[in-house]
């Protein structure tokens, strides 16, 4: 009797799946498919029936030229019903394109483009917006400088602050904005475009070291030597939140993708999640015997590194706040760590000279990189995925090739010591800032010549559009 009252229950749940799905085809039409090169990626951008527009990501994190495409594609369509099979030879050419884009720039070299002598005091960091064709650089001399990555030229020249302007960072995506942190207590927001300042954040009680806008452009976290970190609304310019329960310096702060948890480093051995719509703290990450020097979420979120001046990086689980790995083999402190762009690798760069490669799910190392002649206080991924750049106090930068672990080339030239690096979206460009009192520009060779890649290159495209 049950059995037969099963077999009724189930047609009758997949009839009412059925108008459910038939309601929301109505109600509902996908209109575009949106790449994501970094990490790979697609958004479906559909369209209410009264004009609303939403979005949605299709996450494709382990996609590699090995991967089925078509049985992929059978996925996606199982998951996502408003994907129609006549739009099977569209969706089949984004992806092989996002392949292709993740296999760019294997044998990319490049060139000192613009030694830029951008303030008369040493600089304090550097910064690109999403695009990459602007950069700021902050310094002791109390300004933050706006640059034209494509001319070398500067642009704007961000004066108001009575100290060292520490950290500085754009409202990436966006781009439109600029946030800067200094050892005046304050940190200030303004326009990315014409320098006008819009706000003066104003409550710290000792020196802005960290900060970063959300992803969605909406708040400021800012986190100071007294101990505290606090979030801030963008349009205003108010404090919302003042997260306290660290018992030393803050030094590092880093917002999820999806923007409601933010991650704080501290010299008092801990780390801490926090909750951005109340401001409560969710976990505190315990277990490093000595002072934080890094913090970063995945682009998943579901994870989070830190790294310590004890020789180790862990990883966390960011739903329990439990450790979940400890990544050792650094004979001196790990000064500075990242994950790739899908979050399957992580990397460190240790006052010992090397960089180390890491599996995040396996926890084996995978390369040392061995080359610098001094501690490397920076250390990054391209967006692709498949180099590295670490910046040393041995006066250079180098790239090293993520496969094998082996050197690609020196990034020479700088004077003293550099102490930040990035690459921009593309991946074709690169900024070293040094003490020295300078800032470079690396230029991929090819771009710089006028010489067609090899590969070809793709932006930030829309495709695939339905009607």
């Amino acid at each position: 009797m049950w059995g037969a009252q099963r077999v009724t229950f189930i047609k009758q749940s997949k009839q009412i799946q059925i108008i459910q799905l038939s309601k929301k085809r109505a109600k509902m039409k996908l209109k575009r498919f949106l790449l994501r090169y970094h990490p790979p990626g697609i958004i479906l951008e559909y369209q209410r029936k009264n004009g609303e527009v939403e979005t949605k990501s299709i996450d494709l994190l382990n996609l590699t030229p090995e991967t089925d495409i078509d049985r992929l594609i059978d996925q996606i369509l199982l998951e996502e019903p408003l994907i129609s099979e006549s739009r099977k030879p569209a969706l089949k050419k984004l992806i092989e394109k996002l392949i292709e884009k993740q296999m760019e720039n294997q044998d990319q070299k490049f060139e000192c483009f613009k030694v830029l002598r951008a303030h008369l005091l040493p600089l304090t960091n550097c910064a690109f917006n999403k695009s990459g064709d602007k950069f700021i650089t902050g310094s002791y001399d109390r300004t933050c400088k706006v640059w034209d990555t494509i001319t070398g030229q500067e642009l704007l020249s961000l004066e108001e602050h009575k100290n060292v302007v520490y950290t500085m960072a754009f409202n990436n995506p966006f781009g439109d904005k600029i946030v800067t942190g200094s050892f005046d207590r304050t940190a200030k927001i303004w326009d990315a475009n014409t320098g006008q300042r819009y706000h003066t954040l104003k409550g710290h009680k000792m020196e802005i070291v960290c900060l970063g806008f959300d992803p969605h452009g909406m708040l400021v976290a800012t986190g100071s030597m007294d101990h505290t970190a606090k979030l801030w609304d963008v349009e205003t310019g108010q404090e919302i939140f003042n997260l306290s329960g660290h018992r030393a310096e803050i030094v590092s702060l880093c917002f999820n993708t999806d923007g409601d948890k933010l991650l704080t480093a501290s010299f008092d051995n801990t780390a801490k999640i926090w909750d951005v719509c109340t401001g409560q703290c969710i976990f505190t990450l315990e277990g490093h015997t000595g002072e934080l020097s890094c913090g970063q979420f995945d682009f998943t979120g579901d994870y989070c590194l830190t790294g310590s001046i004890d020789r180790t990086c862990k990883l966390w689980d960011v739903s329990s706040g439990q450790c979940i790995e400890t990544f050792r083999g650094h004979n001196d402190e790990v000064l500075d760590a990242c994950f790739n762009s899908t979050g399957n690798k992580l990397a460190t760069a240790s006052a010992d000279g090397i960089a180390r490669i890491y599996n995040v799910f396996t926890g084996a190392c995978i390369s040392l990189l061995q080359g610098h002649e001094n501690e490397i206080s920076k250390i990054s991924f391209n967006p692709q995925g498949n180099k590295i750049i670490t910046a040393s106090s041995d006066k250079t930068c180098r790239l090293w090739s993520v496969d094998t672990g082996n050197e690609v080339q020196v990034l020479g030239g700088h004077e003293d010591e550099i102490f930040s690096c990035a690459f921009n979206y593309e991946g074709d460009t690169i900024i070293t800032g040094s003490k020295d009192n300078t800032c470079r520009i690396w230029k991929d060779q090819y771009a710089l010549k006028g010489i067609k890649k090899p590969q070809p290159a793709a932006g930030a495209s829309a495709e695939g559009a339905t009607d």
